[in-house]
């Protein structure tokens, strides 16, 4: 006798969508590094995979929270998403889970005609979020699925038949990104926020009729895995074409601000840049945009509320978010202050100092040349507002000196000396290499301003360079780049494309010593090769046998060297 054939439900109550959600997490956590893959940026980036993981895993840990009645899941989902969104493509997945939200929290058990009418909303909030909203990215794929899904719910189709069509014309309108965006098609890969998207369809239908969740597509050899990238911008987010050389920076906050404001907070950022999405209401909003203006992008929220969480990151030298993705990913502690091995009990001082830096070299060459406290952090491995502020209060001085060491840090660093009875100085280092030159003017027992005059005085002058790895084809002032080629950046571009890094080190440093130039500072990064450093001095030895070079081992993710000139 057969066995009667299992029913599939044609609604969904809200302990199922609760599965749905953290179904979706799962999914985005499997598929992270192939969705990182599909990003077109040339330098180590792995973002949209990344960013929309940790946006559920926001979502999901404050679901575990939350009460099991609608109204209480319904919130958590939203609030959870509004305030772990990350990057372009957590901002606006947040807000389709928004939409989403809003339509089914009074409407449990969702049906196929709820459904599509939620999805209408998520696609409309998520296109009302985009400053510039642009097709080919995951705006048109929400947008399609949510019109196959109302077409499904006209012929009054169940809830079953309303996601399969969602995500039957999802998978089309993905597949046809690149026809949409040339930046896609040179790359010859689809959106990734899109194809993540595609993933809460297939949670969904897993939830409904428990088929199968897709496999991750086979990772290409030839690409590092995204544990040894950094997080970048998208195949969505990308506004270059394929270049480097327009807006350089992503500036993200959330924002205390009254609703009415909003509107002409997005209009001053308009004129500042691009990818903007500004999501939220009733007072809170999360921001996001691509511009080369960070202190006026933050000023225009000033100007209307209160920015908090500021987060800033350079999107040509995002290379050191390695250890951040892990610790984020992978459950080990959170970024905050790296303890310096000084006497907890120390007497006050006249001024204490706190750096920033990344690897275990740096940090003690940092708490070596007198820093109290440094904050693990760097490139796009932007430490908060609150991580700084934890660490300028917990050192033995009235007085405070500052080293962001990093651009993107210095204006998050800036904001300090108004949320902390502390006198604050921000020293502006953009890079480890001034960081460690301003602190050979560092004492303890000068006033924060007398130091600042002291340590402004050893920094200048200092000449700072890079190498680092490419992971996709891209063109630059120093020629094309393909995936795999090692990049030489200077103070200001990049400068040599390289297949090895040794030659990459060479064509910089060639390209940086000038006759002035008597000292050069090696910082060796964790993934060097002690025979290609053993080149790189070599060559300096023959061609420059006047320069002292000074060799240590910084340990610092993904930036096999740090060069740093002194006169």
């Amino acid at each position: 006798m057969a066995s009667p054939a299992l029913s599939v439900p044609e609604t969904m109550d809200v302990a199922a969508f609760g599965r749905v959600i953290a179904g979706f997490r799962d999914a985005l956590v499997a598929h992270r590094e192939a969705i990182n893959d599909l990003n077109v940026y040339p330098v180590p980036d792995g973002d949209t995979g990344t960013n929309m993981s940790l946006t559920l895993q926001s979502v999901v840990e404050e679901l575990d929270m939350a009460g099991d009645d609608p109204e209480s899941v319904c919130r958590a989902v939203s609030h959870g998403a509004l305030m772990g969104g990350r990057g372009n493509s957590g901002v606006i997945l947040s807000q389709i889970l928004r939409g989403l939200t809003e339509v089914i929290r009074d409407r449990f058990p969702v049906d196929g005609p709820t459904m599509a009418e939620a999805l209408a909303a998520a696609s409309d909030g998520a296109y009302g979020a985009v400053g510039k909203p642009v097709e080919g990215t995951i705006l048109t794929v929400a947008r399609e699925a949510a019109e196959a899904a109302g077409a499904a719910a006209d012929r009054r189709a169940g809830l079953l038949e309303v996601l399969e069509a969602a995500l039957e014309r999802g998978r089309d309108a993905l597949a046809r990104t690149p026809e949409m965006l040339s930046v896609l098609a040179d790359a010859g890969v689809v959106d990734a926020g899109g194809a993540g998207l595609l993933l809460l369809f297939d949670a969904a239908l897993s939830e409904m009729d428990g088929r199968p969740l897709p496999e991750p597509e086979p990772r290409d050899p030839a690409r590092p895995a995204a544990a040894e990238t950094a997080p970048g911008p998208s195949s969505a987010e990308a506004s270059t074409g394929g270049s480097i050389a327009d807006l350089r920076y992503e500036v993200m906050f959330f924002l205390d601000a009254a609703d009415e404001a909003v509107p002409g907070f997005k209009e001053a950022w308009a004129a500042l840049g691009d990818s903007i999405a500004v999501v939220g209401g009733d007072g809170l909003w999360n921001c996001h945009v691509h511009t080369d203006d960070i202190g006026g992008a933050i000023e225009a929220g000033i100007a209307v509320g209160r920015p908090h969480r500021i987060r800033v990151t350079d999107l040509l030298e995002e290379v050191e978010e390695q250890e951040w993705v892990r610790r984020e990913v992978g459950g080990a502690p959170e970024l905050g202050p790296v303890e310096s091995p000084a006497d907890p009990d120390e007497p006050a001082v006249a001024c204490a100092a706190v750096a920033v830096g990344a690897g275990a070299g740096v940090e003690a060459i940092l708490t070596s040349l007198g820093a109290h406290q440094v904050v693990a952090g760097g490139q796009s491995m932007n430490p908060s507002t609150a991580e700084l502020l934890a660490a300028v209060e917990s050192v033995p001085s009235a007085e405070v000196v500052v080293l962001p060491n990093n651009k993107n840090i210095i204006p998050v660093a800036e904001q300090l000396d108004a949320v902390t009875d502390r006198t604050v100085v921000v020293m502006p280092t953009r890079n480890i290499i001034e960081g460690m030159a301003a602190l050979m003017g560092f004492s303890r027992t000068y006033s924060a301003d007398r130091n600042r005059e002291l340590m402004t005085a050893a920094a200048t002058g200092v000449v700072a360079g890079e190498v680092t790895r490419a992971v996709r084809a891209a063109t630059s002032p120093a020629g094309e780049i393909a995936a795999g080629d090692w990049l030489g950046i200077g103070p200001d571009a990049i400068v040599a494309v390289a297949p090895t890094a040794e030659e990459a080190a060479t064509a910089l440093l060639a390209a940086m010593i000038a006759p002035e130039h008597d000292l050069l500072t090696i910082i060796v990064g964790s993934g060097a090769n002690p025979a290609a450093t053993a080149a790189i001095v070599e060559w300096l030895a023959a061609d420059y046998p006047g320069l002292d070079v000074d060799v240590t081992e910084g340990g610092q993710p993904l930036y096999p060297y740090y060069f740093g000139l002194d006169e």
